[in-house]
This record gives C-alpha cells, sequence and structure tokens, in this order.
C-alpha cells in the first residue's frame, strides 16, 4: 500500500513539475498535441458510447432490462477504458521525441544541472527515429496482451469482470509507456524496463493508476501525458536511478 500511494505521489509531483517556468517550454508541443487527439477521443467516444450501449443492451431480451441498471456502468466504464487508452497510445505515438526532451529536462531540473543545456532541436531529429520504434515495440507489447483480455468481454458472466482486469493492465501498460522516456534517456532496453517495474509492481501499479484516472477525466485529460512523462522522471530519479 505505502508503494501504491507513493506511486500516485510521483503523478502529482509531475503535475508540479510542469508548471515550473524553466520546464514549461517543453512541455507546449506534448501539451498542444494532447489537447488536439483528446479532444477528438471525447467525440468519438460519445459516439462509440451511444452505438455500444444501444447494440449490447439491445441484445438483452425483454424479461431481463432489469440487468439494464446493472450492466450499463460496466459498459460505459469499457467505453471510456478503449478509447480513451487508444487515444493515450496515440498522442504517445506522436508526442514521443518531445516527451524524450521533457523527461531529459525535468531530470535536470531535480538533480539542479543548468536547463540551457537540455536538448536542443538537433537532439530531437536525431531521436525521432528510435523514438517511434520505442512506441512500436510498446504497442506490439500491448496488442499480444490486449487481443485475448478483449476477448473476456465476449464471454457470459466473465464479461462483468472484463472492464476492472482491463483497467488493471492499463495501469501496468501507461506505467510502462511513461517510464520509457526516463529510461531510454538512459540506454535501458524495453525488457530492462519492465524489468525494473516488476521488481516495484505496486509503484507501478499506482503511477499508472493515477494517470489512467487523468487520461479518463474531461479537460484534465489534457494534461495527462506531460504530467506523467514528468512524475514518471521523477519516480525514475526517486526509485531506480541509483540501482543503474
Amino acid at each position: 500500500m505505502k508503494d501504491l500511494v507513493k506511486g500516485v505521489h510521483y503523478l502529482r509531483q509531475g503535475l508540479q513539475l510542469i508548471r515550473q517556468p524553466g520546464l514549461r517550454r517543453y512541455v507546449v508541443v506534448p501539451l498542444l498535441i494532447s489537447t488536439v487527439l483528446f479532444t477528438a477521443g471525447i467525440v468519438v467516444g460519445i459516439q462509440l458510447l451511444e452505438v455500444l450501449l444501444g447494440w449490447l443492451l439491445g441484445w438483452l431480451p425483454g424479461w431481463l432490462n432489469w440487468m439494464r441498471y446493472l450492466l450499463w456502468p460496466i459498459f460505459v466504464l469499457t467505453a471510456v477504458l478503449l478509447v480513451f487508452y487508444s487515444f493515450a497510445l496515440l498522442t504517445n505515438l506522436i508526442a514521443a521525441p518531445f516527451n524524450g526532451l521533457l523527461a531529459e529536462a525535468v531530470e535536470r531540473h531535480l538533480s539542479g544541472a543548468p536547463l540551457e543545456d537540455s536538448g536542443d532541436w538537433q537532439a530531437l531529429l536525431r531521436d525521432i527515429v528510435p523514438s517511434l520504434l520505442s512506441e512500436l515495440r510498446k504497442l506490439l507489447y500491448f496488442l499480444l496482451r490486449a487481443l485475448p483480455l478483449g476477448l473476456l468481454f465476449l464471454i457470459p458472466a466473465v464479461n462483468l469482470a472484463a472492464p476492472f482486469l482491463w483497467a488493471l493492465f492499463s495501469a501496468w501498460m501507461l506505467a510502462i509507456e511513461y517510464a520509457d522516456y526516463p529510461m531510454a534517456n538512459h540506454l535501458l532496453h524495453f525488457a530492462e524496463q519492465r524489468k525494473r517495474l516488476r521488481s516495484r509492481r505496486m509503484l507501478a501499479y499506482g503511477f499508472g493508476g493515477g494517470s489512467l484516472l487523468m487520461t479518463m477525466i474531461p479537460i484534465v485529460n489534457f494534461l495527462a501525458m506531460p504530467a506523467s512523462v514528468a512524475g514518471a522522471t521523477a519516480m525514475w530519479v526517486g526509485e531506480f536511478k541509483e540501482s543503474t
């Protein structure tokens, strides 16, 4: 429980960090990308929710109408998780090079190094291809696990637990997603990153769960990506860096 709470605390610290004067310039582009894509996600989510509810609730026979009130919040949670997590992946894919610079700047800020030395446009251009490859690797890792998990939604009775299992999986994936930026800056490969997070699994779930909650709250979700990158960097500095 201590690690779980600590993980949420690092996300809160990320929110504070992105408001620091020296770090704001690194937040502008990720924030703009996040705002545009999550606005699109809200629109798509509302439309998908109407279709999903109409299809799933219409599938019930008349004598089970009373179950609509039980199933409706589960279907809503399912749609919200699917839509917003999907848009979170797309947002991070596009903003990956900028997030790497933000993570570097936050780490320098936390260590007391001058921010003027933190990254430049040449470094950004060099980082584009490695960042995209890293995001695609994470996407493949996600798909290989998400597809079997998604089948649970089709199994009667089991599908009642599916949204909660999906939420747990999403929290883990978001922890991996954002911890990648500071860890990749130190040349830790994807397998090593997962190993580090597995060694502090409750810390990762606390951080990823907080990030997931931010992602699902309209307006607040615009800040979710830069705050999570900054928070994951603070978590790296506070919990993992010394052991590297």
